[in-house]
């Protein structure tokens, strides 16, 4: 009877230290074996790339999965749109689901218009530029005209980029192939072409956002994205994307008047979102046009129930358009919102003077710098106005354009 015994214990000593040392390993596993996904190295959280490198390093490596990303729509509609496509391309490229939700555009018409991955990533990284070794006067010239001011300074490093390499590369200037982004499995939630049900009166949530959070917690659980489902099949990521909440086309009336009735309408379905995300596989962008909403206080409790939250500001139709400070932007961002996941203190973004532009074929976020004034021709204006000033003081004359340049 002692032999059998021993085996036994042996045999259950064996599958508790088995049990014990590989619990960590099959989970870390089972999240790397996810595509298009990565740990974060901060908290250990899963994150996926929102396609645009800049903004990844701008929320600390990416878009957590369980968590919404709020982003307050430029007033034209074309930037935060954009973002929009290329979290939903980047989605296509790595085999995840897409749920696009909208109002106004119908949901095939945004994929549509997806951007094109850039398949060589060698034709959008910029060669570098070697030492030039030249005794030519001109260049030791302008070598001393800006050495006593600047020589000392440190570079300044405008790009935001990670040392690690994280999501694609797109072409905005061309749209996805549509052998590619119709390999991609799509949800769809057209709200013209939806029927909604009318909510009980005690509700707090409108007719719209309840069927879309509906339709949204059956996509959840049927395809297997819900975290205590069993898991039938190999694991995958749900990228939601929902377009211009908040306005009007959705049935709501934030952004037409100053006192709405359906005030707690967004904040409930919010609320609800997040608390679907939080048990599964999902990650949702959702745009809000900000700028048509008048009451503050109610934009501040929209952003505070979502996770991450920037803001873009674009110059189109503004002073600043046509400012020489800013001629190589388009806008300026700002983050109104960082993660609170997994950790006592959020990570802050190193840099608050940010500014994002688009180029012929990206879009990028930088740290805003703005040039220092060198130019030659400005100086010469300078000291002609100076001249002319000085030489209509001395002589005292009246009645010429000369006046203007004094200052009494």
């Amino acid at each position: 009877m002692a032999a059998p015994m021993s085996g036994v214990g042996e045999a259950s000593a064996e599958r508790s230290s088995f049990n014990a040392t590989s619990f960590q390993k099959k989970t870390r596993s089972r999240l790397i074996s996810i595509p298009g996904t990565r740990p974060s190295v901060q908290n250990g959280q899963l994150l996926v790339s929102t396609g645009v490198t800049s903004l990844d390093y701008l929320l600390g490596g990416g878009l957590a999965v369980g968590t919404v990303l709020l982003i307050e729509e430029d007033r034209y509609d074309s930037y935060s749109r954009m973002i929009l496509k290329y979290f939903l391309a980047e989605g296509v490229v790595c085999r995840h689901e897409l749920f696009v939700a909208a109002a106004q555009d119908n949901p095939d018409d945004i994929l549509q218009e997806l951007p094109a991955p850039i398949l060589d990533d060698v034709a959008i990284h910029k060669p570098v530029e070697q030492p030039r070794l030249s005794c030519e006067p001109q260049d030791s010239m302008d070598a001393m005209k800006i050495a006593w001011r600047y020589q000392n300074l440190p570079k300044v490093q405008s790009a935001l980029a990670s040392s690690s390499r994280f999501g694609h590369y797109y072409d905005v200037s061309k749209t996805m192939e549509p052998e590619i982004r119709q390999a991609a499995k799509c949800h769809r939630f057209y709200l013209p072409e939806h029927p909604t049900q009318s909510s009980p009166t005690h509700s707090t949530m409108l007719e719209s956002y309840s069927a879309l959070l509906k339709s949204l917690q059956e996509v959840i659980h049927r395809e297997g994205f819900d975290v205590a489902a069993p898991m039938t099949k190999s694991r995958n990521i749900l990228r939601i994307g929902l377009h211009s909440l908040g306005s009007a086309l959705w049935g709501d009336d934030l952004c037409c008047h100053d006192n709405p009735k359906n005030v707690h309408a967004l904040t409930s379905f919010l609320y609800g979102l997040r608390a679907l995300l939080r048990s599964s596989l999902s990650v949702a962008v959702v745009t809000v046009p900000s700028h048509l909403i008048q009451d503050r206080a109610l934009m501040g409790s929209i952003t505070r129930l979502c996770d991450n939250a920037i803001a873009l500001e674009s110059f189109k139709g503004s002073e600043r358009e046509t400012n020489p400070l800013y001629k190589d932007y388009h806008g300026l961002l700002h983050v109104r919102q960082v993660p609170h996941l997994n950790c006592l203190a959020s990570k802050l973004p190193d840099h608050k003077d940010l500014a994002f532009k688009l180029k012929r074929k990206q879009f990028s976020i930088e740290r805003l710098h703005l040039p220092p004034d060198l130019s030659e021709t400005v100086s010469r204006v300078s000291r002609g106005e100076l001249a002319g000033a000085a030489t209509m003081a001395s002589g005292c004359s009246s009645g010429t354009s000369g006046n203007k340049h004094l200052d009494f």
